[in-house]
């Protein structure tokens, strides 16, 4: 590679793991803002997400705080160890990034959309919004084991 392609490539680890920074941190304020949200609603006993009928609403916005925190972490994570490994294309990077980001919306928004209107059994519509962000949360995690294993030399001897 050349020098210019290498400091191409340095600069875009740069601007994406600031962004994961960002993002990460910005996602675990909000989630876990909705958690303490979720506390008051139980503390003051609200009906609106405390009684029985309402039991599919808590789990789900529960999940939403949850994952919403998790992944919060997992950008974080992905732009501290962005500039310190991985073999990485910028074509592949740019993805990652993407799905990381998606997957962070993505789920906790279909768990909150899911309890927002429901039925007694049956969470909203918006609930289809979970899988597709978890697909792209799975395809967005092997890009990254593709990467960090590139960058390791291999072990097998012959």
């Amino acid at each position: 590679m050349s020098l210019s392609t290498n400091d191409d490539m340095d600069d875009l680890r740069r601007r994406l793991a600031r962004r994961h920074h960002i993002v990460g941190w910005c996602g675990l304020l909000i989630f876990l803002s909705v958690g303490g949200f979720l506390e008051t609603l139980h503390g003051f006993k609200i009906g609106f997400y405390l009684d029985p009928g309402h039991r599919l609403r808590r789990e789900l916005w529960t999940l939403a705080h949850a994952h919403g925190t998790l992944l919060g972490l997992v950008n974080v994570a992905f732009a501290v160890s962005l500039v310190h490994f991985g073999q990485w294309t910028p074509a592949r990077l740019k993805l990652a990034s993407f799905f990381l980001v998606d997957a962070l919306v993505l789920i906790p928004a279909g768990f909150f959309l899911g309890g927002l209107s429901h039925s007694e059994s049956d969470p909203y519509l918006g609930v289809l919004l979970v899988p597709i962000g978890a697909l792209l949360l799975f395809v967005g995690i092997g890009l990254i084991i593709l990467s960090a294993r590139a960058s390791y030399p291999s072990t097998d001897k012959k």
